[in-house]
């Protein structure tokens, strides 16, 4: 049999984990937190399994959650959105990320994708025979080079695909980014998928910039959002997206063949938890106190900490401690160390090695200082 993934292996994300658990390390590589959800989400999956919710619900989601994530979307970016016609909830951000790929994507296709970026965009990319078209953020900013996106695209650009807040770097967008975008995608058959997973764990003031709040954007975007972040249920893999109705239309007809529709009774549970409109409202307090801390427990290391306005990690760069590269130095942290982290030259075509490691923070107090303490043995 031929791979249509030839060079795609185990991701590093379960080596990292596996190796974790090999060594009893700390794992602070793969991004799910180690506190337990809030109990009342608990309270309301095992209501909606005992009331009957068991079945298959409808392709598009149920109506009640949609019209909840239009009220959320309503609330954070002042636009109201249609939860028949634009919204359609899927079995994780991965599976929407997929389906908006391979709707706008043709054999021969370009897909301009940013360095570093998350590791599921270039292989739905190539099982859609596209291109990908990798530009490397500036480092150590991780902003767009917004002269090289002019530089890359041509006629065969078909879609730009961006990340905010960003995974790994913890990057966000800003409003003359939207404007950059938009200039350049103007008169153009070229469509965004914004990637907005961590769209509410953001921090020291910053503020979400989506293309749901620009009309022209929005009219050409796949909108990715997923609960699993938001309310730390990672594995109940309940995600959305949210596009304008033809989009959304052409959408549907590849997310009713990929999944058909998501678990029903952790939809249910949601929709009801979503009824206390103020659920989100600690979120960016809550994970800016987890990421104060760690910076504060591991300031008396080497490490030297680059600047984080979202997600749930934090990069340091070690570049004062060792010449090793990234990923034999993530080996010897968890062996020798017991600490788990990323190497963030994975997340980039040519490996690109800056000297730095990925840390997520989304983990209990104790958790959090066991690895710095661990981290501080590091010379």
């Amino acid at each position: 049999m031929v791979s249509k993934l030839p060079h795609t292996g185990t991701t590093i994300f379960s080596v990292m984990s596996a190796l974790a658990d090999d060594y009893r390390a700390v794992n602070l590589s793969q991004g799910f937190p180690d506190f337990p959800i809030d109990s009342e989400l608990n309270e309301h999956l095992f209501k909606a399994v005992k009331d009957g919710h068991n079945q298959y619900a409808p392709m598009a989601g149920i109506l009640s959650l949609r019209e909840k994530i239009s009220d959320q979307i309503k609330k954070f970016h002042g636009r109201k959105i249609n939860p028949e016609t634009e919204i359609t909830v899927t079995s994780g951000a991965t599976e929407a990320l997929f389906a908006a790929i391979s709707v706008t994507v043709c054999p021969g296709d370009e897909v301009i994708i940013f360095d570093p970026s998350y590791d599921s965009y270039v292989p739905a990319v190539l099982l859609n025979q596209g291109i990908p078209v990798r530009i490397p953020l500036n480092f150590p900013d991780y902003n767009i080079d917004w002269e090289a996106v002019k530089s890359a695209v041509n006629s065969k650009t078909k879609l730009i695909i961006i990340n905010s807040p960003n995974n790994p770097t913890g990057a966000v967008i800003s409003e003359q980014d939207l404007f950059n975008l938009r200039e350049i995608i103007r008169r153009q058959n070229i469509y965004v998928l914004s990637d907005e997973v961590y769209e509410h764990i953001i921090f020291d003031g910053n503020r979400h910039i989506s293309p749901v709040t620009d009309e022209e954007l929005y009219r050409k975007s796949f909108i990715v959002s997923s609960f699993g972040k938001t309310f730390h249920i990672t594995g109940w893999k309940v995600g959305y997206c949210t596009a304008p109705p033809n989009l959304t239309s052409e959408f549907r007809k590849i997310h009713q063949f990929l999944t058909f529709s998501t678990s029903t009774p952790f939809q249910f549970a949601i929709s009801a938890y979503l009824k206390n409109k103020s659920r989100i409202k600690n979120l960016k307090k809550f994970y800016q106190s987890k990421r104060d801390l760690f910076l504060e427990m591991t300031a008396d290391t080497k490490f030297r900490p680059l600047k984080c306005s979202g997600t749930y990690f934090q990069l340091l760069d070690y570049s004062d401690i060792t010449d090793e590269n990234d990923f034999d130095l993530a080996v010897r942290l968890t062996k020798e160390f017991k600490v788990a982290s990323i190497p963030v030259s994975v997340f980039y075509e040519k490996k690109t090695d800056n000297k730095v490691l990925r840390f997520c923070f989304a983990k209990e107090d104790k958790t959090l200082e066991k690895a710095a303490e661990r981290l501080r043995k590091l010379k």
